[in-house]
């Protein structure tokens, strides 16, 4: 994918490599700030693309959206770099697709848009130039980059599309497509939209068709100019196409999605939760790693604001952060006064384990916890390797926890300040004792 080397250098905080195509608007392939590999989507002015709601969408059919400007005179949308060829010229070289590659295509298309229309947004353009083929699998871009598109336009584009992927041809004949697949390609092409099955009934149709290979395929044209075909018998659950998809197949596919999202939270948390332990033992060296980890996982998740911004949001939460691991201490003070004696180092340490969780999840600041999230969707996905994470997690959490209610906490490397808060806390406690 290199084409000619743009004569503007940059666009935003992006440098620019080369240019990829057109479409709505033209597209270049760029290095954000930190190196990252971009693709670069300009649009015409006017345009007014919902950047954050784009990046919502998170499938392995779909390119991330990293970033994006929706004012100024020229908006423009960073998607992460695919490296794939599109599916027009993939059938233009290699001919049209069947068995078990097609299946993956109509698989993939279908799910796809299901995690895009999840969001509310559409793709608008779906087609043989906004899909590309990355190791036999689709990976569709430049989704949401028009008004006026909805569900229903969609689906009828998954149609075509997938019967240009079977056929090799944008009206290739319906009869030349498998009895399966033809049925499922007619419900979502039906000129009422309404009736048209949704991208999740699609998607869990498709999941379940068994296409011939090639050899198979190609024989049916010939047999059919014979003897036409009969029309496709009502389907059944021996089968399923669209109409025998169950009625609540949308909220299977919503549910499927939320289930790995909720796991990817749940790990993400383990991870935070841990993060705190550490804090509570090794208060000094454990908030440093606090501040460097959510910085970095707000670089990771943006690249067109980079570090000055990412440090930035960080020091702006610093403030926040700090009134907690002031008010923790002083808090259990006062409650000392009631009855019990107070470790003035522990209640240091449960401070700046409070300061710590604010840093991951005061309200307001989800940036570093999603990029979190982010990171853990690919494991799950996948139903051993989220139980393995989630043991893994589990025991680090335990016994994190059971180190941070038990152990001396160490303010290595500053005992300086060591002796300072046990001092000031000892003060602290005898006055408050005295009243």
């Amino acid at each position: 994918m290199s084409g000619e080397t743009s004569h503007q250098a940059h666009i935003g905080p992006y440098r620019l490599l080369s240019r990829l195509g057109g479409g709505t608007g033209d597209v270049h392939r760029a290095a954000g700030t930190d190196g990252r590999d971009v693709a670069i989507r300009l649009l015409p002015p006017g345009a007014a693309p919902d950047v954050p709601r784009m990046r919502e969408v998170l499938s392995p059919y779909v390119a991330d959206v990293l970033d994006g400007e929706a004012a100024g005179p020229r908006p423009y949308v960073v998607f992460r770099f695919v490296p794939g060829r599109p599916l027009a010229e993939r059938i233009a070289e290699q001919g049209p697709m069947s068995g078990d590659a097609l299946r993956r295509m109509a698989f993939g298309l279908a799910k796809a848009l299901a995690a895009i229309h999840l969001t509310g947004l559409a793709h608008g353009e779906l087609g043989p130039g906004t899909v590309l083929v990355v190791d036999d699998a689709p990976v569709v871009v430049d989704f949401a980059l028009t008004s006026g598109a909805d569900a229903g336009d969609d689906v009828r584009a998954w149609a075509a599309t997938v019967a240009f992927a079977a056929t090799g041809h944008p009206d290739g004949p319906a009869e030349s497509l498998p009895a399966d697949l033809r049925a499922l390609v007619a419900a979502a092409s039906h000129p009422d939209p309404g009736a048209r099955p949704s991208a999740a009934e699609l998607a869990e149709a498709a999941s379940r068709l068994k296409l011939p290979a090639a050899s198979t395929t190609s024989a049916r044209p010939a047999a059919a100019a014979l003897a036409p075909e009969a029309p496709a018998p009502p389907t059944g659950p021996a089968a399923p196409g669209p109409a025998a998809a169950p009625a609540g197949a949308r909220e299977t596919a919503a549910h499927e999605t939320a289930v790995t999202q909720g796991w990817a939270r749940l790990l993400a948390a383990m991870v935070v939760v841990a993060g705190v332990g550490v804090v509570i033992m090794l208060p000094i060296a454990g908030l440093v790693l606090t501040l460097a980890a959510v910085t970095l996982l707000r670089v990771a998740g943006t690249t067109a604001r980079g570090w000055a911004w990412a440090f930035g949001r960080t020091l702006l939460t610093v403030p926040y952060a700090a009134v907690f691991t002031a008010a923790v201490p002083l808090g259990l003070a006062a409650a000392s006064a009631v009855g019990g004696k107070l470790d003035s180092l522990t209640a240091c340490a449960f401070g700046a384990g409070a300061g710590a969780a604010v840093l991951w999840t005061a309200p307001g600041v989800s940036a570093p916890r999603r990029q979190l999230e982010r990171m853990f969707l690919p494991v799950a996905r996948r139903p051993r390797a989220v139980a393995a994470a989630v043991v893994g997690l589990g025991v680090l959490c335990l016994l994190v926890g059971v180190g941070a209610m038990t152990l001396t906490p160490s303010f290595s490397p500053t005992y300086g300040l060591q002796r300072t808060l046990e001092s000031s806390m000892d003060r602290l406690q005898h006055a408050v004792n005295r009243v």
